[in-house]
């Protein structure tokens, strides 16, 4: 027989390891056991069963021995922080301890807003190269240009630092400074660029119109208001009376991560009338839930076609999913990454939190798509269009002094240019439209119009 204090001595010889467990932080389920708050001695057979001893002695001695042999000293709250993300990183990719950094992020990522510069950035040769100044912020205000090569950060060489950390040097509060050294294009020095930080919202949704007739729409990733502001640009898009009426919604989904469940249930809520868009289930019964979708479709029916690529997951996925489980739009693309798992956040202090997978979300029609995606309608391979000039033709409007034509228009020249431009440029998005043009011919437009529609905010 032994007594829960001579076992709790043999197996935590660290006093830390001690304050540790009387905390509850490591192995709760021994303290929750009532058998262990009595005063009652216990068996070491009950003892086991409770707790895995053997390993619990093996974890004591790793820690021992780090602590008296390891090549460099080592603190305690080091060794905790990492044996907590060890435990983690193994039980799948997704659930993760988050330190104050890790959290910060993790809320910038949901809510879109930050300090910061306002660029869009990717890495080329070890550098921070600017793909794009987001508009209205302060790096488009002090000549941030895309295709910029940022190869210093104030005093800081950019080469060698990873893309995390040089973003992280530009981040920071609001109404400070940070000057940028930039290798610039048609510039034979480099040049510095004084920005002065502000608050940054990233927008998640933009939209445009694709010759005249069809709406564009982009979800760069889920935040909180997502939702919220797709409604707008769809509201925008559909009450356009300067344009024609729109026929039909291209969808672009590529390359977007994901992010707030929620977010994803209103996204689909704005196309479909009622109905279930996903549910999720767990191993606790707070769990398993169902979304359902709220009535009115913002769309009015319209024929949508949602693109998507490998880089579309998780939250992409449970729209597209939907969409296509209510035969509500056609997916088109490649297939999707397969990230079927949802992760709920668990504050552990003010600072500090765990992102713990808790369940696995479904399909309307109960597909699971974790490891195996969303499958497209019509697969669209990526692809590079490439002009080829014929030297040898020779047409009538080549003539010197040819009569006009006096139905021809600049207008309809600059919309063939234009469609030859997105071929080029976006192989994927080009054919898209072309899938959706089809979808709108094909489709029986509904007699009421959107402003008879609840609006769904």
């Amino acid at each position: 027989m032994l007594k829960f204090s001579a076992a709790y001595k043999t197996i935590c010889r660290h006093t830390k390891l001690q304050s540790a467990l009387k905390l509850g932080l490591l192995f709760t389920p021994l303290f929750l056991n009532p058998a262990f708050a009595a005063e009652e001695p216990v068996t070491e057979a009950q003892l086991k069963a409770e707790l895995p001893i053997e390993e619990v002695r093996t974890f004591v001695d790793i820690w021992d021995r780090i602590k008296k042999d390891y090549v460099e000293e080592i603190d305690d709250a080091t060794l905790f922080e990492n044996a907590i993300k060890g435990m983690l990183s193994e039980l799948d990719p997704h659930s993760a301890y988050l330190g104050p950094k890790d959290f910060e992020d993790l809320q910038v990522n949901t809510t879109g807003e930050f300090g910061g510069l306002g660029i869009e950035v990717g890495m080329e040769d070890g550098f921070v190269k600017v793909i794009s100044p987001i508009d209205d912020t302060p790096a488009t205000k002090a000549g941030v240009q895309s295709g910029d090569l940022i190869v210093k950060l104030d005093k800081t060489p950019v080469k060698g630092l990873s893309l995390s950390e040089a973003v992280n040097l530009m981040r920071g509060k609001a109404g400070t400074p940070i000057v940028l050294t930039i290798i610039r294009d048609g510039e034979s020095q480099p040049i510095e660029i004084t920005v002065v930080r502000d608050i940054i919202q990233v927008k998640s949704v933009r939209s445009e119109r694709l010759e005249d007739n069809y709406g564009y729409i982009r979800i760069s990733q889920f935040q909180v208001h997502t939702g919220e502001d797709l409604a707008k640009h769809i509201k925008k898009l559909m009450n356009d009376k300067k344009q024609p009426p729109v026929k039909g919604i291209l969808l672009d989904l590529r390359n977007n991560p994901g992010g707030v469940l929620q977010a994803a249930v209103e996204v689909v809520d704005q196309f479909i009338e009622d109905g279930l868009v996903v549910y999720t289930k767990g191993r606790i019964p707070n769990a398993d839930i169902e979304f359902e979708a709220t009535p009115g479709d913002l769309t009015n029916d319209l024929p949508i076609v949602v693109l998507v690529n490998s880089g579309s997951a998780s939250a992409s996925e449970i729209v597209a999913g939907a969409l296509k489980d209510h035969k509500r739009g056609i997916i088109v693309g490649k297939t999707t990454f397969g990230k079927g798992s949802v992760q709920t956040v668990l504050p552990l202090a003010e600072d500090k939190a765990l992102k713990l997978t808790t369940a696995r979300y479904y399909t309307p029609a109960g597909t699971s798509i974790q490891a195996h995606g969303i499958k497209p309608d019509i697969e669209i391979d990526y692809a590079k269009v490439t002009r080829l000039e014929n030297q040898n033709e020779y047409r009538e409007a080549d003539l010197s002094g040819h009569l006009m034509n006096e139905n021809d228009t600049s207008e309809e020249k600059k919309n063939e240019e234009k469609k030859e431009s997105l071929a080029e440029k976006d192989y994927q998005l080009y054919e898209a439209l072309n899938i959706l043009k089809a979808a709108s011919f094909a489709s029986t437009p509904k007699t009421t119009t959107p402003a008879d529609k609840a609006t769904k905010e």
